[in-house]
């Protein structure tokens, strides 16, 4: 494994460890945002469900632009391309501090969206470009270590920020952070370039940028009063039918900007379609969560952060055990019997009420976020577990489009169960008895993903995992195919 020049430090440590610098502006970011949405909505005297776009507007700019970033770095170098990503996500966290009115800070959100579809895929590319299979897991999870240091601090820097200074510095202070990874990045970001030049796809940009664009508006827009449900119905249905047209497109199509064909490929199918599922449920817990504690529970952001924070704490656990743990167990196992457990502790926030004491609160969250990570680590691994060195680029940017589209419909799909178990009460507030239902239906969502992992093979990806599936003796299963 190579080191670089002035440093000890393997590749296979460094360069995550700088990636990370992107992850924890992006985690840190998201976490302290959603611990001080109310606040920000009450300052902008906007509803807090409303103010969801400040959120899905950032994943609506990931999830136009990202399929963009493989083929940037493949011509450009990934050197360039992400270092001008961290500029790009720094300029929009500046802006968005300076934000006076919910348009200006949506508008801000879509600049540090396109610096974050650039940032993150990139940073992956690399590591995946540097650091062999069998040492994937473990490269990965360095790689999320230091990111998770983000959701961590989010919620307690963001509440304490919030309650006692100014939601603005929630945005500020990524910029010291953007700082430190242009100067590292620049040291050791290793400049990596394919040497075939292939064409941009204009056509499949357009076709799937405009259908992923229409998709996320129409399912953010079923959470908003600004629009008849009929009408977000019809640009759902406008998005759906730009997506099928770019799927025709790309089947004809010798370099798509997304590739299909790579869902050919089973392990990869396995890890998006069923860790698609498996972050809707991720994706609405962030914004669930705050608003039932401040909202229906009546604490400060501060105390709500103090306790949402537990979540990530108990991801950074899980990072030190997940090799061992897929390598006795392996991905199927592994990814079968924790996406229940995590399904299942998804919904442990139904069960709380104003009442319960906070321990109880925190150890559950905890624990939750323990098997979560599990999930995401295993999910990440395996999808890149068969992919050739030559389509790995076209891979990470379809698996990044998938995984922020899914983060993005958990949002919506959160907020639309609370304007739905409003309209069914004929409610104009939220309560806290409006939340269990939003939790259940969540947590069911992500349980699905169960159904795809169990078509996976008992060996799959093996060659990252490091567990070695019994294998039939010959004699038994020459009968058996007889």
């Amino acid at each position: 494994m190579p080191t670089f020049p002035n440093t000890r430090v393997p590749a296979r440590i460094l360069v995550p460890l700088i990636v990370a610098c992107a992850l924890f502006m992006e985690n840190l970011d998201s976490t302290v945002l959603s611990t001080a949405l109310p606040a920000i909505a009450r300052e902008l005297n906007e509803d807090p469900i409303d103010l969801k776009l400040a959120l899905t507007s950032y994943l609506l700019s990931l999830a136009i632009f990202i399929p963009v970033s493989g083929w940037l770095a493949d011509r450009l170098g990934a050197r360039l391309v992400f270092r001008a990503a961290i500029a790009t996500f720094a300029l929009g966290s500046a802006l968005a501090g300076f934000s006076q009115s919910m348009p200006e800070i949506v508008a801000s959100r879509i600049v540090q969206g396109l610096g974050g579809a650039m940032m993150v895929p990139v940073g992956r590319l690399v590591i995946l470009r540097t650091v062999p299979k069998s040492e994937l897991v473990g490269s990965l999870a360095w790689l999320t270590i230091p990111a998770l240091i983000g959701p961590v601090l989010g919620p307690p820097v963001g509440g304490f920020i919030t309650t006692y200074f100014s939601w603005r510095w929630i945005f500020w202070i990524n910029l010291p952070i953007a700082a430190l990874g242009l100067v590292l990045a620049t040291l050791y970001i290793p400049d990596l370039k394919e040497e075939e030049r292939t064409p941009f796809d204009t056509s499949g940009f357009l076709l799937s940028g405009f259908g992923l664009a229409a998709v996320v508006s129409g399912s953010t827009a079923l959470g908003l009063d600004a629009l008849p449900h009929w009408v977000a119905g019809v640009i759902l249905a406008v998005g759906a039918l730009s997506l099928w047209a770019y799927t025709r497109h790309a089947a004809r199509t010798e370099h798509p900007i997304l590739d299909l064909r790579l869902f050919g490929i089973s392990t990869f199918r396995a890890a998006i379609v069923g860790g698609s599922l498996f972050r809707v449920g991720i994706g609405a817990a962030p914004f669930l969560l705050p608003l039932m504690l401040q909202i229906g529970f009546g604490l400060t952001a501060f105390q709500s952060g103090m306790l949402t924070f537990a979540s990530a704490l108990g991801a950074l656990v899980m990072k030190f055990t997940a090799k061992p743990i897929l390598q006795r167990f392996g991905f199927r196992t592994t990814m079968i019997v924790n996406a229940l457990i995590a399904a299942a502790l998804m919904t442990a926030p139904a069960l709380f009420t104003p009442a319960t004491p906070s321990l109880v609160m925190l150890g559950a969250l905890l624990v939750g976020g323990f098997f979560r990570s599990l999930q995401f680590t295993s999910v990440n691994a395996l999808s890149y577990a068969d992919i050739d060195p030559a389509r790995m680029s076209a891979a990470t940017s379809l698996a990044s489009v998938a995984q922020q589209l899914s983060l993005s419909v958990g949002v919506s799909v959160a907020a639309l169960g609370l304007e739905s178990i409003l309209a069914a009460r004929g409610g104009t507030a939220l309560q806290a008895g409006d939340f269990p239902i939003a939790f259940l239906a969540i947590g069911l969502i992500s349980a699905s993903s169960v159904l795809v992992f169990l078509r996976l093979a008992p060996d799959a990806g093996e060659q990252v995992s490091g567990h070695v599936a019994p294998r039939p003796d010959p004699v038994t299963a020459a009968r058996e195919r007889g």
